[in-house]
């Protein structure tokens, strides 16, 4: 082995029961002080490979090498012992406690205890690297890149030379994301091996010495990004030609479908998750929705729906196709909304906590929609028949339409919930994070989705994380801070840069 390698996976594979082979006969390797970018489809074993290389799993076959020796890495400390550290998408922090006590948790008892020598640590460790971290500053009032940070400096403290990302860019600003960058290219410098698991082609280019790609649990290739095109290895991870290009076709027949007014939600905490909130959206448009995570985001889409109950002095009015008639949504559960012949579709934030049944099967979760009490069971040919043309025109992997969905790939889930959902053939169709965790040529097929509602004279409401298709895709862009509507832009005037301080400054009024 090569003095330069700090790891190599070597004729990995792992399965999980008989059917699903997630990684098949895998061999690739890390070097000492680059930035490696893993790429590949939904399922295509990315997230498997490395939680193998972080001790979550444990290979059927094959052999994983260690600064050149052998190793067998049989859970997160064996692996934290070989300095290999795992930063994962769902933050791995308790809420109540300091970056400090954070940091300390894990450690034997006397290490534990010295919180002094902790905090000087991350000090040390923030000063080398360009970090931010404040060590007496509890979770819950961090930001998420600030949490993300601590997670980084965490894994850092612990010796970690070889650290692995899951996403880590999903719901940053681009500023945010400028800083991570910077920041991870000094860790660089210091000899750290990076490994970034992301589906963001143009991050990727920006910030990886060599691209690793893996399709349904094989190996590829690998390629030195100078010579790598976001088109050239969307074919490597789909192994045929994709259209990359968002289409946005012009507003036709603009119609008012929905008129939100002085919008205001609590939390559970009686904390306002919505700050007097007003805007319009419009059939035959796409209205995205951008702000940092928990900006209120979750709260505007529920209470639309009737899902989330609303302060008083709060409306929301829809106006029906073709009529003058309006009709107010407020107060209004979801089946008192759809009495109303309110045809709306919500793709939620939460696939199987509040989209789908995850114990269920797709023709049972596609009889969901239609179900009326008293006749649940009466019809089952109608959704086994949706079932089979959402599986087939999406591509859902799936070992059949009564597989319970919660047996899914994350992406799959995702897919059978928006397939449903537009299946439904509404007049406003609201999305949270329609394409989180979706491989590039399935994200496509979502936007295609979306603008064909758009051309039959629906409104979209779009909540999404990633700006360049926000600003590819939409026709307006309102921008939530702290629950407070920050601005209405036009999306093919605006800049990355206006949206992204729109996300974090909030205006003076």
């Amino acid at each position: 082995m090569e003095k330069n390698v700090a790891v190599r996976m070597q004729h990995i594979t792992k399965a999980f029961g008989t059917k699903v082979v997630a990684n098949k006969d895998v061999t690739l390797e890390i070097e000492k002080g680059e930035i490696l970018a893993l790429l590949g489809e939904n399922g295509s074993g990315k997230t498997t490979l490395m939680n193998m290389l972080s001790g979550i799993y444990h290979p059927d076959k094959g052999e994983i090498f260690v600064g050149g020796k052998e190793v067998h890495i049989e859970s997160p400390k064996d692996a934290y012992n070989l300095g290999i550290g795992m930063i994962h998408q769902h933050f791995k922090l308790v809420d109540v406690f300091t970056a400090t006590e954070n940091v300390a948790l894990g450690m034997n008892k006397t290490e534990a205890k010295n919180r002094n020598a902790i905090a000087k640590g991350i000090a040390e460790i923030c000063d080398r690297y360009g970090f931010d971290v404040d060590p007496d500053k509890k979770v819950y009032n961090m930001s998420v890149s600030q949490k993300q940070t601590l997670e980084i400096v965490k894994t850092l403290y612990r010796g970690a030379n070889i650290l692995i990302l899951d996403e880590p860019t999903a719901v940053l600003t681009p500023q945010e994301t400028d800083k991570l960058f910077k920041v991870l290219r000094n860790m660089k410098k210091d000899g750290k091996s990076i490994i970034i698991i992301t589906h963001k082609l143009h991050e990727v280019l920006a910030i990886s010495d060599r691209v690793s790609i893996l399709r349904k649990g094989e190996y590829i290739g690998t390629v030195e990004t100078k010579d790598a095109t976001v088109q050239s290895l969307t074919e490597m991870m789909v192994g045929q030609k994709v259209e990359l290009d968002i289409e946005r076709p012009e507003v036709e027949n603009k119609e008012k479908r929905i008129a939100v007014s002085h919008l205001t939600c609590l939390n559970k905490y009686g904390v306002k998750s919505l700050d007097d909130v007003s805007f319009d959206a419009y059939g035959g448009e796409i209205l995205g929705i951008a702000g940092i995570s928990g900006s209120g985001q979750k709260a505007l889409l529920e209470a639309i729906a009737g899902l989330q109950a609303a302060e008083a002095g709060s409306s929301v009015r829809y106006f029906a196709p073709g009529s003058e008639e309006e009709s107010e949504l407020i107060g209004k559960t979801v089946t008192q909304i759809k009495q109303m012949g309110v045809a709306l579709s919500f793709v939620p934030e939460d696939r199987l906590g509040m989209g789908l049944v995850g114990t269920m099967g797709m023709t049972d979760n596609m009889m969901l929609k239609s179900y009326k009490k008293g006749v649940v069971f009466a019809d089952r040919k109608t959704p086994r028949a949706l079932a089979s043309r959402v599986k087939d025109e999406l591509e859902v992997v799936t070992p059949s339409l009564q597989t319970p969905v919660r047996k899914l790939s994350g992406g799959n889930v995702q897919k059978v919930l928006v397939g449903r959902e537009i299946a439904a053939e509404p007049t406003v169709l609201m999305a949270a994070y329609a394409v989180r965790g979706l491989d590039i040529n399935t994200s496509y097929t979502i936007y295609r989705l979306l603008n064909e509602q758009k051309k039959k004279g629906v409104a979209v409401i779009y909540v999404g994380e990633d700006l360049d298709v926000l600003l590819a895709l939409c026709d307006r862009i309102a921008v939530l801070c702290a629950g407070k509507l920050n601005g209405i832009v036009d999306a093919r005037e605006t800049t990355k840069e206006e949206v992204g301080m729109l996300m974090t400054n909030l205006r003076e009024e």
